[in-house]
């Protein structure tokens, strides 16, 4: 099977034929191990927009709050989330090597330990919006849980985009990176068995679709005050 790389390059081959105007650049750099980790971060902070779109609802009007679609996007952050980029190529890949690196190591056991807290909002997640409606009874105590979540995520993706994976990356080469790109590529489609990136921004659209959040420009704020 080909890697996404592969078949980069493969349509960059096909332009070549192509009028000039639309001919890509024969240097375009390809998707790169951090690139990857990033692009998923992107997924799941859209997952977190979700949590805080629902927030206020649930604390004010409960039964506005769907459930199926919040239950669909616990569901994708459980699996490509938690189960796969948490699980499989942060805490296998990412962590064990900042560990041994003094300036970041003190990231490695607080990042796990959020990573765990996550997953049990997660689970208190489902098991409340699992019936298809949220009760009045737990919607205040899952908004509470979710504004946490929002937090600790924001922060912890801020910190391994801009701390954690700039200084994993310093122990490798371009050419470690892009043999780390393939593998994790190829976890990916063992886990998923396709790509499971495209699977998961394809249902993130849909969900938001759903809950009028797809588009961009709702959330652009009216100017300042004169």
């Amino acid at each position: 099977m080909q890697s996404r790389r592969d078949l980069i390059a493969t349509a960059l081959g096909t332009l070549v034929a192509a009028p000039a105007a639309f001919a890509a650049d024969k240097n375009e750099p390809e998707v790169t191990a951090t690139e990857d980790l990033m692009r998923e971060h992107g997924i799941l902070r859209r997952a977190l927009l979700v949590y805080a779109e629902c927030v206020p609802r649930l604390r004010t009007k409960p039964e506005s709050v769907d459930a199926n679609a919040l239950h669909r996007t616990a569901t994708l952050f459980r699996k490509f989330g938690e189960q796969y980029h948490e699980q499989q190529l942060e805490e296998q890949h990412i962590f064990p090597v900042i560990r041994k690196m003094p300036r970041v190591a003190s990231f490695a056991d607080v990042l796990t330990s959020q990573h765990q807290r996550g997953r049990e909002i997660t689970a208190y997640l489902l098991e409340r919006s699992g019936g298809g409606k949220i009760s009045a009874a737990h919607a205040a105590p899952l908004a509470g849980a979710l504004e946490g979540l929002v937090r600790m995520y924001e922060h912890h993706a801020a910190a391994e985009d801009t701390i954690v994976f700039p200084a994993w990356k310093t122990n490798y080469t371009n050419k470690q990176l892009d043999a780390i790109g393939d593998e994790f590529e190829e976890i990916e489609r063992k886990t998923f068995g396709h790509d499971g990136f495209e699977d998961a921004e394809k249902t993130m659209s849909e969900i938001e679709k759903t809950l009028g959040l797809f588009d961009l420009a709702r959330f652009t704020p009216p100017p300042p005050p004169a």
